[in-house]
């Protein structure tokens, strides 16, 4: 038996969510705040025995924050089992909710926890005539969280990720059309809570690493304390008995300390002096209470442990926060074992961002080795190196929306095939784009250096800070790695750059042509005709995808550098690459010449000498914020949607005005400041800031960038 779907349907910042997973492994991705501790903390609602009671103790902090009134909606949380055991207490939560199960068993069901107004305020609903919005807003401004009750049921049909099964359910706001009567074969059968899933399962969750050495220090919280307290049971009296009068003997052997009796007299001698007879105690005694007691000895023991490679054995509080939280995670991982070890229907594990301070071969290795017999294992992180060696077809991405999140499996309809080659790819450098709030993929290292440089120079900002990861797709081609961007899978943008590979000179063999001519011509040609193939297939396979364009360079990125006015920046570069003063000076007049068949031939001599990966290192030093950006990586970027966010505008409106003020400080740009607080505060639109520019800086690049925002 394991969880093969979580729906969550207006629960914290889930509006309609599902999860789907499979046996064993399964890894939850996401960045900070998309939800993780939310899904794990919705599963042990149901399941966690620990965390059981806080499902009859939801409120209106726990209703999704899309909704605009929470009021008369219901909180969903639905767990899918498969592999159903067929033994009598498991059917008989999914098939008749009491009592023992017979006649058919069902495979797959599920188990539900609604948080839903109470009996009475759903009749009032389903009185209301049909259209009442006017008495609905009345009933609506009556209820309070106290108007809600928890209600579990088990074998139900339904999918409530479906809006038509929810309105079915809970009723349609906009109609106003409630229904009281529920459909208990599909929407499920109560559940009394003595008969809740959690009995029958063996369920461990260990939360993410924060505090360790904290959690070390607490009785409540130590897990060394916990594996010990398992053992109690098997420590048989004739062991222990020997152990207990020993500690009484030490205990009798300390009382019995000179110094202690001599402190135990001066104490009774002082109280008589102090006030009298009549009201000293009868006796006193100072007493050793070491206990003999198993359960309470054992909260004496403590961890000791060295480092790697090191002699010293310290305290937990002594380790590296490295060294501490991989203690702190095996323990927990042994308190599971001992869970599995008792029979139960089914073994879960859920292990929250266990990254936290573990180096990174480590983390590697842990998810590798932690595949047990069994049990499912749900991991939650924001790791790279986790997610790349997580299977895609075993993961569920978690991407962060303004109030609320979206939920992605990103191999959804994907063939065997194509989920193995981007298993394959999916590195620690490149798996970032599971993480990215959208990805622009490039083949060559010229984009891979030199647009991050780009953007940061011209613009001030960095791609990181626009939320896009570029990946360097080398070899590997467009469509095996852009492919997991699609409706059905992940719904980011996806931009691709490439070339198209547009031949800069005429092509046709001439009589006079030298064998190095000719093979030039023919490589220049075979290029272009791979481009315009590249462009027919690229176009057809991002036809219909909302999530994927593409964007071609007419000729490589070197070249087209040049045609968008950079050509200063390569003149610098003459100078670097070249030595001999003749073709240094022909260098220089090839790249000033204007003429593509020059200049793009001398550029990509220049590139392909150097090395197109060094070259563009040295390229990057030449940057100035004067430097153009090629117009088809702008379109990327703006189809990215990446500097839409007002506060990104209005940084990078600040960074060009300072730098156009460090280059000619006579420039006035107190009207254009005036327009941005404005803007800031909507006091304006940005055309009146754009405006406002043009009477300064008529030609910067920046204006051509915000009127096609």
């Amino acid at each position: 038996m394991y969880i093969s779907k979580v729906s969550l349907v207006n629960y914290r910042n889930f509006k309609n969510n599902k999860f789907i997973f499979n046996k064993n492994i399964n890894t939850i991705i996401g960045e900070n705040g998309s939800g993780k501790t939310n899904l794990f903390r919705a599963i042990r609602l149901l399941l966690d025995d620990n965390l059981l009671k806080y499902s009859y103790k939801l409120n209106e902090n726990d209703f999704s924050r899309k909704l605009e009134d929470w009021r008369g909606h219901w909180i969903i949380i639905s767990l899918e089992f498969s592999d159903l055991s067929h033994d009598e207490a498991i059917q008989s939560l999914f098939i008749h909710g009491v009592g023992n199960a017979t006649g058919t068993t069902v495979d797959t069901a599920t188990y539900n926890l609604y948080f839903r107004p109470t009996s009475d305020i759903r009749i009032k609903l389903s009185e209301l005539e049909i259209g009442d919005t006017k008495g609905l807003k009345e009933l609506r401004d009556s209820i309070t969280i106290e108007d809600y009750e928890v209600y579990f049921t088990g074998k139900s049909l339904a999918d409530f990720n479906d809006f038509d099964v929810y309105k079915e359910l809970v009723g349609d706001f906009e109609e106003v059309n409630f229904n009281y009567d529920i459909d208990e074969e599909k929407f499920g059968v109560k559940i009394p809570h003595q008969l809740s899933v959690s009995k029958e399962i063996s369920f461990t969750f260990i939360q993410a690493l924060r505090d360790v050495v904290s959690d070390f220090q607490s009785n409540k919280t130590n897990p060394l304390l916990t594996l010990l307290k398992n053992k109690i049971d098997e420590i048989s009296a004739t062991d222990f008995q020997p152990i207990a009068t020993s500690i009484q003997d030490v205990n009798q052997k300390i009382e019995n300390l000179n110094d202690i009796q001599d402190v135990r007299n001066d104490i009774k001698k002082t109280i008589n002096e102090a006030v009298g007879e009549t009201y000293a105690p009868s006796s006193l005694s100072i007493k050793s209470n070491l206990s003999d007691e198993a359960d309470k000895l054992l909260q004496s023991l403590k961890l000791f442990l060295s480092e790697p490679n090191e002699d010293h054995e310290g305290a937990i509080h002594e380790l590296s926060l490295g060294g501490a939280n991989l203690i702190f995670l095996t323990l927990k991982i042994l308190e599971y074992k001992y869970r599995k070890d008792k029979e139960k229907f089914a073994n879960f594990l859920l292990i929250e961002e266990p990254e936290a301070h573990i180096h990174t071969h480590i983390q590697k290795t842990l998810f590798q080795n932690l595949d047990y017999k069994d049990t499912q294992i749900i991991y939650s992180t924001h790791s790279t190196h986790i997610s790349e060696v997580s299977k895609i077809s075993n993961m569920n991405i978690l991407g962060k929306k303004e109030n609320c999140a979206e939920s992605y499996q990103p191999s959804n309809g994907l063939a065997p095939e194509n989920i193995i080659k981007l298993e394959r790819y999916l590195d620690a450098v490149r798996s970032n784009l599971l993480f990215a709030k959208s990805v622009m993929l490039v083949e060559g290292d010229a984009e891979a250096i030199l647009i991050p440089n780009l953007i940061k120079k011209v613009l001030g900002i960095s791609l990181d800070e626009l939320g896009i990861s570029l990946v360097n797709i080398g070899s590997t081609g467009f469509e095996n790695v852009a492919q997991i961007f699609h409706n059905d899978r992940i719904n980011r943008r996806c931009a691709i750059i490439t070339d198209l590979d547009t031949k800069i000179a005429d092509t046709t063999e001439l009589a006079g042509d030298t064998d190095r001519i000719k093979a030039y011509k023919k490589k220049m040609q075979g290029s272009h005709d791979k481009g315009i193939e590249r462009k027919t297939k690229l176009d057809s396979f991002v036809t219909g995808n909302p999530w994927i364009e593409v964007f071609y360079a007419q000729h490589t990125f070197e070249v087209d550098f040049i045609l968008s006015e950079n050509t200063s920046e390569i003149i610098k570069l003459c100078d670097v690459v070249y030595t001999d003063p003749t073709t240094l000076r022909v260098a220089k007049e090839n790249i000033n010449s204007g003429d593509v068949s020059l200049f793009g031939r001398r550029v990509l001599r220049m590139a392909n000498n150097q090395g197109k990966g060094w070259f563009s290192i040295l390229l990057s030093g030449e940057l100035t914020f004067k430097t153009k950006i090629p117009e088809y990586i702008l379109n990327s970027i703006l189809y990215l949607g990446a500097i839409s966010n007002k506060n990104i505008l209005i940084n990078i409106i600040i960074y060009r005005i300072k730098c156009h003020k460090n280059e000619d400080g006579t420039l006035n740009f107190r009207n254009v400041k005036k327009s941005l607080r404005e803007y800031k505060s909507n006091e304006c639109n940005l055309d009146n800031v754009i405006d406002k520019l043009k009477e300064v800086i008529p030609n910067d690049q920046v204006i051509n960038i915000l009127e096609n925002i």
